[in-house]
């Protein structure tokens, strides 16, 4: 069986959080939006029905925990779940916070301005207090 991977593209835009049970969770680098992707642990998959029955029912009830920690941390206006695969076809779900006041606001995130990265400080706080968040719901 083929070990699991991450895409490269994912490990240069995005920051491991913490390990769940089937995914890796990781905070996308950009500032502009509380943004988490879920990326399922399993090697050579691109589709959600690619994964198993019960792999695809720990997706979701990832997707929900990750879910209900952006909602409590962030109180977004609307929060965004898309799962393109168009640039990157490993399977990743994005979780995006977004707000009326956000940059983007109201069109799609994607192609609408630069990436802003964390500075250090604001990243090792933002991540702290998610993986605080998952630990205390997982």
């Amino acid at each position: 069986m083929a070990e699991f991977v991450l895409d490269p593209q994912l490990d240069r835009d995005s920051i491991w959080v913490t390990d769940l049970p089937l995914c890796s969770v990781r905070l996308i680098n950009d500032m502009n939006y509380p943004w988490l992707i879920l990326v399922p642990k399993v090697a050579n998959i691109s589709e959600v029905i690619e994964l198993s029955e019960q792999q695809q029912h720990t997706l979701w009830r990832e997707s929900a925990l990750v879910s209900e920690v952006l909602t409590q941390l962030f109180t977004p206006d609307k929060l965004n779940l898309a799962a393109l695969g168009n640039m990157v076809p490993q399977l990743h779900l994005h979780h995006i916070a977004r707000f009326k006041d956000d940059v983007s606001w109201p069109k799609p995130i994607w192609g609408q301005f630069p990436a802003k990265p964390y500075v250090e400080s604001a990243l090792n706080k933002r991540i702290t207090i998610i993986q605080a968040a998952i630990n205390k719901g997982a």
